[in-house]
């Protein structure tokens, strides 16, 4: 056996290697396995992760995925911390995000959404690492567990506002519409949300499955704070009683001639089968008991402002109920398009006062942002003849109910909108009683999406302590009670309505006073914590080199 300089024994060339870790050293025989290895559990924890979310809706599953990437993020490499998280990004976002692929037709739209939201995963990871390093050698878990999750909610949030306005589908507190954590969405919104979930995971890691041998009595201390933080949430409260009155609605699903997006085509029809439905409701109810009925995204894409026999359809349906339709149409200009919800009154037509221009569009779904370079990658974008544009206006409709004697204000979002946590809240604090999503789903054919959608619609409820109705032209639709139960559903792709009565609210949740706040905060911390962990590591290579 060979001797160092102070006479103890050099470490034999086949020696297990020793791989710092919050936990505590963790050895691993032969490097690349072990990267092999750590590589399977982080796909695994993203394929966990998405198993939390609908279909599936195994919420627990979201605490054991995040778990599962937090050990898979052991070795002190931000470079390798970026690759493990983009994996389990990619276990995550492929799954989650196939309905893009049904919607696209081709999977190169698929691949780049999914591709291009696991890099966000990836910088967490890369951040979370270089944190650990620098920041918190000798600290206790709670700082671990805390530094975790500031990280986390920060990436959410910029993963939600950038690049193009930002995609927030995906975030964990989506996965969470059966959990008691739930709850806590009236609070903090989906920050708190997606916080509780990723500091019980945290625990989970640093405490639970690591085990070495036997159980501490700190580790068992966390256990029960993990339990408690999942369980307690059931207790607060929610206010879900009526302040302002109830509002009788009529909710149309007409479904439409063929899926996927050739059904965007067939405008005619699909306005006629809502229209049809809405007749239908008359089984339910009796002519002038509904205070407003309702109709989805894109239910009439031939604008009824412009084309009179398609007026002439909506106006017989709104006289044959006696009562308004809000409705979704498309208002061209030239070389423009906009994405309109309009209120239709019987014998009078279109309320120039009412309408609400959806205000985010969808990149690469509604509009393309720098055709003239992406076309060159895919020329597939320019299925997209005429981009829409956003609107400016807020989204918020005052509606003059009859039976009420006064106008309404409505909150409303249309589509995807109903992911971003500012617009919805917006239109609540500027009065809205009752929360409408109108959204379009024929392009994604029998996928997850719409049940994905109808999960954010009841956080939606909860977080801001309002009924919502989401109404779809295919389904999933629902009428959601402001404590995010389902009062009535619809299944995919059929014909079907809803009525229901509905309070309409005034206060304010502690999360709608709060707005961007929680989310802000967040992302402060974790840009002190990035910039603290860098300044850290070039001095300690500094000291390492003189």
């Amino acid at each position: 056996m060979t001797r160092g300089r102070t006479g103890a024994p050099a470490a034999a060339a086949d020696a297990p290697a020793v791989v710092r870790s919050p936990f505590g050293p963790v050895p691993a025989v032969r490097r690349r396995p072990y990267r092999w290895a750590t590589l399977l559990v982080a796909g695994a924890g993203g394929l966990v992760t998405e198993s939390a979310f609908p279909g599936r809706s195994w919420w627990p599953m979201a605490y054991v995925g995040v778990a599962l990437l937090l050990l898979a993020l052991r070795r002190d490499s931000a470079r390798w911390g970026f690759v493990v998280g983009s994996v389990y990004g990619l276990g995550f976002f492929l799954p989650l995000l196939w309905w893009a692929n049904e919607s696209v037709g081709q999977p190169i739209g698929w691949v780049a959404l999914s591709t291009f939201q696991a890099l966000y995963l990836g910088a967490f990871g890369a951040v979370w690492v270089t944190a650990r390093r620098t920041l918190l050698p000798g600290r206790s878990a709670g700082w671990h567990v805390a530094t975790i999750t500031i990280i986390w909610i920060a990436v959410e949030q910029v993963r939600g506002s950038w690049p193009f306005g930002g995609f927030p589908w995906g975030k964990v507190a989506f996965s969470q519409t059966d959990a008691p954590v739930l709850r806590l969405a009236s609070v903090g919104g989906v920050p708190l949300v997606s916080g509780t979930v990723v500091a019980v995971a945290a625990v989970l890691a640093t405490a639970l499955l690591p085990l070495r041998g036997r159980v501490s009595g700190r580790g068992l201390a966390m256990a029960a704070g993990a339990v408690a933080a999942v369980v307690v949430p059931s207790l607060v409260p929610l206010g879900t009683a009526a302040e302002s009155g109830k509002l009788r609605v009529g909710a149309v699903q007409g479904n439409v001639p063929a899926r996927g997006a050739d059904a965007m085509g067939q405008a005619r029809e699909v306005a006629a089968n809502h229209a049809d439905g809405t007749r239908a409701l008359l089984g339910a109810v009796e002519p002038g008991e509904l205070d407003l009925v309702l109709w989805p995204e894109s239910a009439s894409d031939i604008d009824p402002r412009a084309d009179l026999e398609v007026a002439a359809a909506i106006d017989d349906a709104a006289e044959a109920v006696e009562a308004p339709i809000l409705l979704g149409t498309q208002r061209f200009v030239p070389g423009r398009r906009y994405n309109d919800l309009i209120l239709w009154a019987p014998g009078r037509g279109a309320d120039p006062a009412v309408v609400y221009t959806k205000q985010r569009p969808v990149p690469f779904g509604e509009y393309v942002p720098y055709r003239s370079f992406f076309r060159r990658i895919a020329p597939v974008v320019d299925r997209i003849g005429t981009d829409m544009v956003a609107g400016a206006e807020p989204g918020v409709l005052n509606i003059d109910i009859a039976r009420l004697g006064r106008p309404v204000p409505v909150a409303t979002a249309i589509c995807f909108e109903v992911a971003f946590d500012d617009l919805i809240r917006e239109g609540v604090r500027r009065g809205g009683e009752i929360i409408v999503v109108p959204t379009n789903n024929a392009s994604f054919g029998l996928t997850q999406e719409s049940t994905q959608q109808l999960a954010m619609g009841r956080l939606r409820a909860v977080e801001n302590g309002r009924a919502v109705v989401q109404i779809s032209t295919v389904g999933v639709s629902g009428l959601i009670l402001p404590d995010g139960s389902v009062l009535a559903r619809t299944g995919l792709f059929t014909a079907e309505q809803m009525v229901g009565e509905l309070p309409l609210r005034t206060s304010r949740t502690p999360a709608t006073r709060l707005g961007e706040w929680p989310g802000w905060i967040a992302e402060g911390l974790a840009v002190l914590v990035a910039a603290g962990a860098i300044v850290r590591g070039r001095s300690g290579r500094h000291r390492g080199n003189s």
